[in-house]
């Protein structure tokens, strides 16, 4: 006779079918709220347009001046608003987790700096003067800088340790940017064009850039989710994770590749943004709890509607001009995370 297992019952398995039911919930608020955002990104600007206006001019442009500005000028920056918020996100979960360090952000491994260097290099040694010819500059100079981190790193006594990837990271980033700093001292044309890169936004952005760095998102978001689980092993230890069974060397390869690519493609395309990285993981973790598995799909929905909002906030403040996200988002990402901690609600990787 063939014995079926009893499912499990009682307040464990009803405590855990609550949790679950919460995060979808959470998830599920925010696409929600993504869309709403993205929808309000393709509307507001120094010039308003109806959602019919929107609509008309996405399914049947006819060349009219909303069609132009929806088509040409806020089309392509929403779109790398989804690319470029995801994946600053994403990787300061990784690398917060990676470090175990809660105040770990995109500068932490040096990888922005590298991606600055590269940008400086293409400007001030080969000439090149447009965006969409310096981005891959910017994505190799975050690759090889996470590259540098992470061989250094290996080679101490202890290996590519929490502690150890963060001290040759910040290291590298002050010595990648006194390189850059020196660069710019002695060549004006290049200060000139790396200015408007440094802010960090989304305008003059077209959607060249989008094409070029969504590849390099996509491969991170990849090697993310291959890592979610390990990271969950990793916060309780190397020991504990190993008896779990899994490859401490190979999440932390996975994680920190994840990392490198997300934050190489997002600095590159809209500059260095602050304060997402930071922030919204935090928040994440909040709303999800500590599951890395969860924590990263709600980090990803979150980063994109921090930035657009802080998009359009910028276009909107002193119209016609418009203030740069990078600022935007600095300003609503420090007391955003600092109301986090006053109600204890931060939770550490």
């Amino acid at each position: 006779m063939t014995t079926v297992a009893a499912r499990p019952t009682g307040p464990g398995r009803t405590r855990r079918g609550r949790r679950a039911g919460r995060r979808f919930a959470v998830a599920a608020a925010a696409a929600a709220l993504l869309l709403l955002v993205v929808l309000a990104s393709l509307a507001l600007g120094s010039k308003p347009l109806a959602p019919g206006q929107v609509w008309h001019a996405l399914v049947a442009p006819d060349g009219g001046e909303a069609s132009t500005i929806v088509r040409e000028l806020r089309v392509p920056r929403t779109l790398l608003g989804l690319v470029v918020g995801p994946a600053l996100a994403l990787a300061g979960v990784l690398l917060q987790a990676l470090t175990r360090n809660p105040l770990a952000e995109p500068r932490i491994l040096g990888v922005s700096a590298g991606a600055s260097l590269g940008v400086v290099v293409a400007i001030a040694v080969f000439g090149i003067g447009s965006l969409a010819g310096y981005v891959w500059f910017g994505v190799v100079g975050a690759l090889l800088a996470g590259l540098l981190v992470f061989g250094i790193a290996n080679r101490a006594r202890e290996g590519a340790s929490p502690v150890t990837l963060a001290l040759v990271g910040v290291a590298l980033d002050a010595s990648l940017g006194a390189i850059v700093i020196a660069l710019l001292t002695v060549d004006a044309r290049a200060f000139e064009e790396y200015r408007f890169w440094v802010v960090g936004g989304l305008t003059g952005r077209d959607a060249g850039v989008t094409t070029q760095v969504a590849p390099f998102v996509l491969a991170g978001v990849l090697l993310a989710g291959f890592a979610a689980r390990g990271l969950d092993a990793l916060a309780l230890g190397d020991d504990v994770a190993r008896g779990l069974g899994h490859h401490v060397g190979l999440v932390r390869l996975a994680g920190g590749g994840a990392a490198v690519l997300l934050v190489g493609a997002a600095v590159a395309g809209a500059g260095p943004i602050a304060f997402i990285g930071l922030a919204v993981p935090h928040l994440a973790r909040a709303l999800v709890g500590a599951d890395h598995r969860w924590t990263l799909v709600v980090a990803a929905l979150l980063g994109p509607v921090l930035l657009l909002s802080a998009d359009i906030v910028g276009r909107l403040v002193v119209p016609p001009g418009e203030v740069p996200a990078g600022i935007v988002t600095a300003l609503l990402g420090a007391p955003l995370l600092v109301v986090l901690i006053r109600r204890a609600r931060v939770v550490t990787a």
